[in-house]
């Protein structure tokens, strides 16, 4: 979208068309590269208003590609109620969509920054979701998570610091590089996540994963080494692999 285009959509979506004070701030803002969506302070997701006043990190469209894979998969296939996991939630965007889209699953959403998780809660009331429905639970990774799911949905920091002349100069700018980047190459909470997260599945429980297209190969060897040997990695629409879905079975060692 040119700067044009944004500025006009910013005074549609947000001013009614009406060129205020305020919002020539935000244009000005805008022109130096802000990014627009926290300046509308939402965005739609598969159906979902996320709200992005404590800005998290805006949910992507390869992640709402894969996102929309997974709750097709799931329309299919009706259950009575499934239980779900958005790990590393941010915006939780992946697991608010399953909620809007999936009348049957219960979400638990964990996020290590409380920020975030006031976030989530904002989106969830915006989304008219009922309480019973979901639970918000401030955790690293799995320290504070003591359940079982049948569905686990993943999307860790995983860029590499190596990588960051990839990424555009207004995302490092002003979006937060804990949601993006990670430790060792991007695997520090990949190799965590994989490591732990057959303890928090049922038998036949399923988890979802995205990545960075690099990592394909040595993910693969870390599902190998944790005995997850039943995985099919799947690429977005752009053709770059960019999520794994993993089935998880206790006769596996």
């Amino acid at each position: 979208m040119n700067i044009e285009r944004e500025i006009n959509w910013l005074l549609e979506e947000k001013y009614q068309g009406h060129l205020t004070k305020k919002a020539q701030k935000d244009i000005a803002k805008l022109k130096k590269g802000f990014p627009l969506d926290y300046l509308i302070g939402q965005r739609e997701f598969l159906g979902a208003v996320i709200d992005l006043h404590n800005h998290p990190l805006i949910p992507r469209t390869e992640t709402e590609f894969w996102t929309e894979k997974l709750i097709q998969k799931l329309k299919k296939h009706p259950h009575k109620k499934m239980s779900a996991l958005d790990i590393f939630a941010g915006s939780g965007c992946i697991g608010i969509a399953l909620l809007k889209n999936i009348p049957w699953v219960k979400v638990d959403f964990a996020e290590q920054n409380k920020k975030f998780i006031q976030q989530i809660e904002t989106s969830l009331r915006l989304n008219h979701i009922p309480k019973q429905r979901y639970n918000l639970i401030l955790s690293n990774v799995f320290q504070k998570i003591n359940h079982q799911y049948d569905l686990i949905i993943a999307n860790p920091p995983y860029l590499s610091h190596k990588r960051k002349n990839l990424i555009q100069k207004e995302v490092l700018k002003f979006e937060p590089s804990s949601a993006l980047f990670a430790k060792e190459n991007g695997f520090f909470f990949i190799q965590q996540f994989i490591q732990q997260v057959k303890n928090y599945l049922y038998d036949q429980g399923v988890f979802y994963m995205e990545f960075d297209s690099c990592q394909k190969k040595a993910i693969e060897q870390l599902l190998k080494k944790s005995g997850l040997n039943n995985y099919h990695f799947q690429k977005d629409q752009y053709r770059r692999w960019r999520w794994v879905e993993v089935i998880y079975s206790k006769n596996t060692p």
